[in-house]
């Protein structure tokens, strides 16, 4: 087992260590050649990984990255360049090659950086990566030993801890500064089940932008996503063979906004619609859903893992109404779609690290909960799934079509949940989906911080959240006639 050192600190050629002279001698480098706009992303990233398998410690890992990435504008053209190195010469040479797009006309002014006061949405107490590597392995052992007590049919389990802190700086040509630090953890545990020749997995986990004290809560302890993970793949054990066709199909809450997400959220990201790619292109302010759904992104959520306090281009994240109550009323936006459609950036430029330019990108994406109980949504059911958890899909962005298939999910017959179904896919278009909403539970969760959302070879963390949801009709691929 490799034994890991406390975090070191922020280095001294860091985002911390860069203030608004140097900044703006980059900004005025990357302008030089005629650019109308440039910014700076500084970042610093300390991660690290630690996986238990079969009652002993299978990997630990631990990084540190550290660079800079200067985007300049002009017109419609963006050049961007990045450095892991952070030298002066460096840094000035990264800010002429973004600017090269540029060439030829005057240089923009740069106005003097004024640091922006920003809210904090995530306090933590003791960041999990500055926490002893021994304690984090004792709560992989206590999830392990979680499971394996369960039920003696548990016969493999595997759990694991990511994390990291970040650091980062954007500084903007038109006077921008701000600072932000964030922690980030995720924590899973998955487990097998083995009975009369049948194999079976279940998995738990979650996290978010927490500190070590997301393990004091109940439903966040080892014990609890130990003893999940083990309670799925026991009663996946007797599940039987879904169902094929079209049929209704009710949503659990929390994790079903995955389905939110992939199959409605890309699609009110401003650059698919800036470049008309997108189904719901030219659709402001039309009806594009059942008036029973409020779909918004939120970055202010506390603690989630979505949430952000300040996004990758300088701009605080907002609460952004998408649609209401089946109207399509806005995008979600960065600088450049937002300067394209004149609209306020809402706080949605995103990026991966300092080597990707930032893009339109979600934050915690949630459907507003209605006025029916659960009890109610199930009790309306003659025959149909319901769909608990999801292991993923696939999605095209251009029209909304979907598949997803699920890792937990169970019959609905005569108004109540019966037999734990294996092999359930759901097919289906996201756009069409929305106008399929029937009911819509009081009972909003927001899903335990486990997703990560990819676009453009760029992966950043997210947030989603639902109440329980039911739909008309959606294809169920199973393994049998429905």
């Amino acid at each position: 087992m490799t034994t890991l050192a406390a975090r070191a600190p922020f280095a001294p050629t860091g985002p911390a260590a860069i203030d608004a002279a140097i900044a703006q001698q980059l900004l005025s480098a990357a302008l030089a050649s005629g650019g109308d706009y440039a910014d700076l992303y500084f970042e610093y990233r300390a991660s690290a990984d630690f996986v238990y398998e079969e009652e002993r410690v299978r990997n630990v890992g631990r990084g540190i990255t550290l660079g800079l990435g200067v985007r300049v504008l002009k017109g419609d053209a963006t050049g961007y360049a990045y450095t892991e190195e952070l030298t002066q010469e460096r840094m000035l040479a990264t800010a002429r090659t973004a600017g090269q797009i540029a060439a030829g006309g005057g240089a923009a002014p740069v106005a003097v950086p004024a640091q922006i006061a920003v809210a904090d949405f995530y306090p933590v107490g003791l960041p999990t990566i500055d926490a002893s590597p021994q304690g984090k392995l004792e709560l992989l052992r206590r999830a392990d030993r979680a499971a394996r007590a369960y039920d003696a049919r548990i016969v493999k389990v595997e759990c694991s801890v990511s994390e990291e802190l970040k650091e980062i700086l954007v500084v903007t040509s038109d006077g921008r500064l701000a600072r932000d630090t964030l922690p980030l953890v995720r924590f899973g545990v998955r487990a097998v089940a083995e009975s009369a020749g049948k194999r079976q997995a279940g998995s738990s986990g979650g996290g978010g932008r927490y500190g070590m004290e997301y393990f004091d809560e109940v439903l966040h302890t080892p014990e609890a996503h130990g003893r999940e993970a083990a309670r799925i793949a026991i009663t996946m054990l007797d599940a039987v063979d879904a169902p094929a066709g079209e049929m209704e199909v009710v949503l659990g809450p929390a994790d079903s906004g995955i389905l939110l997400h992939e199959a409605v959220g890309h699609g009110l990201e401003a650059d698919f619609n800036r470049k008309e790619t997108s189904n719901y292109s030219g659709q402001i302010g039309k009806r594009v859903a059942s008036d029973l759904c409020t779909v918004i992104d939120d970055g202010t959520l506390p603690s989630s893992r979505g949430s952000i306090n300040v996004d990758d281009e300088g701009f605080e994240p907002q609460k952004n109404t998408l649609i209401e109550n089946g109207i399509l009323v806005d995008y979600m936006h960065d600088r450049i779609s937002a300067r394209h459609f004149k609209r306020k950036p809402s706080g949605n430029g995103r990026r991966q690290s300092f080597r990707h330019a930032p893009l339109p990108r979600m934050t915690n994406t949630l459907l507003m909960p209605g006025q029916h109980t659960p009890e109610e949504i199930i009790r309306s059911v003659k025959r149909g799934v319901f769909a608990k958890r999801f292991s993923g899909g696939q999605v095209n962005i251009s029209n909304g079509d979907f598949v997803f298939s699920l890792t937990e999910g169970y019959l609905i017959e005569d108004g109540k949940i019966t037999a734990p179904l294996k092999g359930v896919n759901l097919i289906g278009n996201g756009p069409d989906v929305l106008t399929k909403v029937t009911m819509v539970g009081s009972d909003f969760e927001l899903s335990d911080g486990m997703w990560t959302c990819g676009k453009d070879g760029q992966s950043v963390p997210v947030g989603v959240g639902t109440p329980t949801v039911k739909i008309a009709a959606i294809t169920v691929g199973g393994t049998k006639a429905g």
